[in-house]
């Protein structure tokens, strides 16, 4: 069952602000004196009047956004209707003020997207979005045409997310790009575009994506309430819609997963999942999630299944080192040297010899450091974050053994941990990782093994009580669903194999293509 999150205090509207006028008179009819009162004052902003000259002048007034919309098309299919036709067509000679805006619209229709308005507020929200706005003068009426036509990112490869043998598409920040990148895939009416609009101030268009009969009605009506409670003044990213849409916002692990790759939404579709797309936003938020997701690459269905097995078995030895490598070598050269062969034990005892801190204080140092250079490797230009962290880490490394602070066998615990972290697919698992990895190495180091026992032991108590829009996180691990967890979780079957969609997420219907 949903959990209820009515009651959830990070729903409420961020910011009170005062109202301006027009947002009062947001319901009103059309006023174009009113309209150019308020928005003349931005200079992106442009009027343009014309006279039409029928049984009487008739004041027209376009109103547009520069930069926004399409100037050839406003030129080629606007302008020369109204200014060039209407001083050869008979037709507009018996314009009035009452029939303008049905005759103008018929004659826009054949090459324009053209829709008639009554409300200010329908006439703001379409200029602001790239529209052009036909108005006529003492008319409570208007005509919105599409001339929508701003400088847009090509469809570049994936950044985040390369790809050996799959496609190399990627979305970019035009929304209605990556819906058609989508639909290209999909091409069947059973897929659901569902547009909305979030931020009081931004207005940013979002859209939610499913099938139809395969996702669970329930999670999309969740989908739906979640997104209507978010009371914000601007979505800049639909990363930021992540915290209002989580089950649980404090825990250290993702239950949204962020892609940009077309064929991982459209396989998560087909999988019965929901797709939530932000307009300037060049990555897809997918939910519900499982752990396994986060595991998995779309390479994994590319390949053929025994390779997949390798590469994956891989992966998760990686987030096991990452998360238990720098705690366990604290416990067992604190607590439990007696583990360790003779031989082993005398080798880490002499390289420790000269060395002031404790194993713990050793690898707080040594990840304290390790984390300062990811950080700003990540923050510098591309070609000089990768020197700095190569030979950061190298100089540094051999310049902390060099003075006795660290022992090299520290230095190699600390660095197979920080390249096992780069084996997890997902950036938003592999930092949650790093978070949980510091508790982990203080228990060790205070406790020992009994200490990171009950550090593992809670980490799974809470993985158990997570819910992503009300699907066990450790899906299908726990609770266990055997046909799932061999089809398509540690290890995939090949594709002849999978006769039916992984029941992970209540659906039922015929296997189409598994996540991709």
């Amino acid at each position: 069952m949903m959990k209820d999150l009515t009651k959830r205090p990070y729903t409420k509207e961020i910011r009170n602000y005062p109202k301006t006028p027009i947002d009062k008179e947001w319901e009103n009819p059309i006023s174009y004196a009113r309209i150019e009162e308020e928005l003349s004052q931005s200079s992106d902003i442009v009027f343009r009047k014309f006279l039409i000259r029928g049984k009487e002048e008739i004041t027209c007034i376009l109103g547009v956004v520069d930069g926004l919309v399409d100037k050839n098309l406003l030129d080629a299919y606007v302008l020369r209707i109204v200014m060039v036709d209407a001083t050869v067509d008979p037709a507009f000679k018996e314009m009035t003020l009452k029939n303008i805006i049905n005759s103008l619209m018929d004659r826009f229709t054949p090459a324009n997207e053209v829709k008639k308005i009554t409300r200010m507020g329908e006439a703001i929200d379409a200029m602001l979005a790239g529209d052009a706005v036909l108005f006529v003068e003492q008319s409570q009426e208007a005509l919105v045409i599409s001339a929508r036509g701003w400088q847009t990112r090509g469809v570049n490869t994936p950044q985040r997310e390369a790809s050996i043998r799959g496609p190399q598409e990627a979305f970019n920040e035009t929304l209605r790009t990556n819906t058609s990148l989508i639909r290209r895939i999909i091409k069947h009416p059973s897929l659901r575009l569902i547009s909305m609009k979030i931020g009081a101030l931004s207005n940013t268009d979002v859209v939610i994506a499913y099938v139809e009969n395969r996702v669970s009605p329930d999670v999309v009506a969740e989908v739906k309430r979640r997104l209507n409670r978010v009371k914000i003044d601007g979505v800049i990213a639909g990363d930021i819609l992540e915290e209002f849409l989580e089950d649980h916002p404090y825990s250290p692990f993702p239950q949204i997963l962020h892609t940009e790759r077309p064929d991982i939404v459209a396989s998560s579709l087909l999988e019965g999942r929901v797709a939530i797309i932000v307009d300037g936003t060049p990555s897809v938020l997918i939910v519900p999630v499982t752990l396994p997701m986060f595991m998995q690459v779309n390479d994994d269905y590319y390949e053929r299944a025994m390779i997949v097995i390798l590469v994956r078995s891989i992966r998760y030895w990686g987030a096991a080192i990452a998360v238990l490598a720098p705690s366990l070598y604290i416990a067992v050269t604190t607590f439990h040297q007696e583990l360790l062969p003779v031989t082993l034990a005398l080798s880490i005892a002499g390289s420790r010899e000269a060395t002031p801190f404790s194993a713990l204080g050793e690898a707080m140092l040594m990840l304290i450091a390790l984390e300062v250079l990811q950080e700003g490797g990540l923050r510098l230009p591309k070609p000089i974050g990768q020197t700095i962290g190569i030979v950061g880490a190298l100089i540094i490394g051999d310049a902390a053994v060099k003075a006795s602070l660290v022992s090299p066998i520290m230095v190699i615990v600390i660095g197979l941990t920080a390249v096992s972290g780069y084996t997890i697919p997902y950036y938003s698992l592999a930092i949650g990782i790093r978070l949980i990895r510091l508790p982990l190495m203080i228990l060790a180091g205070t406790m020992g093994f009994f200490g990171l026992g009950i550090g593992l032991y809670l980490i799974l108590i809470h993985l158990l009580g997570l819910r992503s829009f009300g699907t066990p996180f450790l899906s299908p691990i726990a609770p266990l669903r055997i046909r799932a967890f061999l089809q398509d979780t540690l290890v995939r079957a090949p594709w002849w194999a999978l006769k039916e969609d992984p029941d992970l997420i209540d659906t039922k219907h015929p296997h189409s293509g598994g996540r991709q």
